[in-house]
């Protein structure tokens, strides 16, 4: 019997976390709430999956530098396919960046010391900086975590 490869992991991964991603603005319309956890945590279990079946592929003796790469394999194609997602999505649903606006807006209300020209220029400022700041800070969110699980697993794994 054949095993997976990480990439493969990766691409099942992904299409697992963007199936979820979707559904879930389908019916909360917002990715702002606690469901899209969902998909960091499938991201996690894919990373898990892509480790343990090389531990058993390697007979757990390989060393941190060997699970590392294996799971870099994994997160890298994950994060890739992700911020392509991203990126899809926001082009497609342009009514999210006046979302934001609206929600920026109202969020400087309150703001004594704003006059309603600077609260406009910052709005207008990140309306302009929505596409680049939101696909920087996917990047460098799932790149992150992707780092950091790979490398906590890795040293776990490793050989003693």
């Amino acid at each position: 019997m054949k095993t997976l490869s990480a990439r493969n992991i990766g691409l099942i991964t992904s299409a697992v976390m963007i199936t979820f991603s979707m559904a879930i603005y389908g019916f909360m319309k917002s990715f702002e709430n606690s469901l899209q956890y969902i998909a960091y945590a499938t991201y996690v279990a894919g990373i898990m999956w892509t480790l343990l079946r090389f531990k058993k592929q390697t007979n757990g003796k390989a060393g941190f530098k060997q699970f590392f790469a294996e799971g870099f394999k994994c997160f890298v194609l994950v994060s890739f396919m992700m911020v392509l997602f991203t990126l899809v999505f926001l082009l497609l649903h342009p009514e999210l960046k006046e979302q934001m606006a609206v929600n920026l807006r109202a969020g400087y209300a309150g703001a004594a010391d704003l006059t309603p020209v600077d609260i406009e220029n910052r709005v207008a400022a990140a309306k302009k900086n929505f596409l680049p700041a939101y696909l920087m800070g996917a990047v460098l969110s799932y790149l992150a975590i992707g780092a950091l699980f790979t490398g906590l697993g890795a040293a776990f794994l490793r050989k003693k």
